[in-house]
C-alpha cells in the first residue's frame, strides 16, 4: 500500500516532512487539504486536524519530527541523521517552541494587539537569528559542513519568518543565514516537494 499523506503546500511541518519523504525517495499518495474544509477521511485518523499527517499500513504519523524520522530511518543517503543529538534537539525545541510563539506574534500582529512588534522582533533574533548567524560562522550548516535533517526541520519556519516583511528581513546584518537560506530556496528538493496539487475531497 502507498502511504497517504495529508499535507497543506504553505504549512512549514508539512514542508518539512515532504522534504524528508523526498529526500528518502519515499512515494506517497498526496493529498492537499484545505484548512478551512478539512476533509473527514484525515479527521477520522487524526482528529486534531492539523497537517501533515501520514497514513502507514496499520500506523498514523501526525508529527512532521515523526514522519521524518520515519522517512530517514528507511533511506538517509547523504546522512542527515548523523549528528550530535543533544545539538539537534536543542535547535529544533527553540525552533518549534519559543520561535514559533515569536513567528506567530510576527506574522498577526492584529491578533496581538498588546504586543509591540519590534519588540517581538528584537526577541525572535536574540533567540534565533542570531544563534544561527554565530552557528554559521564555524560550519557550512548549522550542525556541520553537511546538510543534516535539524537545517531542513528549521529551514521552513525561517522561510516563513523572512517573508513576513522581505525589506526588514533584508536589511538584518545576518549574512550568513541568509545565504543558508537561500541555499534551501534555491535546492531543487524544496522546488520538487512545492509544486501545487489540486485540493483532494474525501
Amino acid at each position: 500500500m502507498t502511504p497517504i499523506l495529508y499535507s497543506y503546500r504553505r504549512c512549514p511541518y508539512a514542508m518539512r516532512a515532504r522534504m524528508a519523504l523526498k529526500y528518502a525517495d519515499i512515494e506517497v499518495e498526496h493529498r492537499e487539504i484545505e484548512l478551512r474544509n478539512k476533509p473527514q477521511s484525515m479527521l477520522l485518523v487524526s482528529p486534531k486536524g492539523t497537517v501533515p499527517v501520514l497514513c502507514l499500513d496499520g500506523l498514523i504519523l501526525d508529527q512532521s519530527l515523526d514522519i521524518m524520522r520515519w522517512a530517514l530511518e528507511r533511506s538517509d543517503p547523504d546522512g542527515w541523521f548523523a549528528v550530535d543529538e543533544a545539538l539537534a534537539k536543542s535547535w529544533i525545541e527553540k525552533n518549534d517552541g519559543p520561535f514559533k510563539v515569536l513567528l506567530d506574534q510576527y506574522k498577526y500582529p492584529n491578533r496581538y494587539p498588546e504586543l509591540d512588534q519590534e519588540e517581538i522582533l528584537r526577541i525572535a533574533l536574540d533567540l534565533m537569528l542570531k544563534p544561527m548567524e554565530t552557528s554559521l560562522r564555524s560550519t557550512q550548516y548549522l550542525l556541520g559542513n553537511q546538510v543534516s535533517w535539524v537545517d531542513v526541520a528549521i529551514f521552513p519556519f525561517i522561510r516563513q519568518f523572512s517573508k513576513v516583511n522581505p525589506k526588514q528581513f533584508e536589511d538584518l546584518p545576518f549574512a550568513l543565514t541568509k545565504k543558508w537560506l537561500h541555499h534551501f530556496l534555491e535546492s531543487e528538493l524544496f522546488n520538487a516537494v512545492m509544486r501545487k496539487y489540486p485540493t483532494w475531497m474525501g
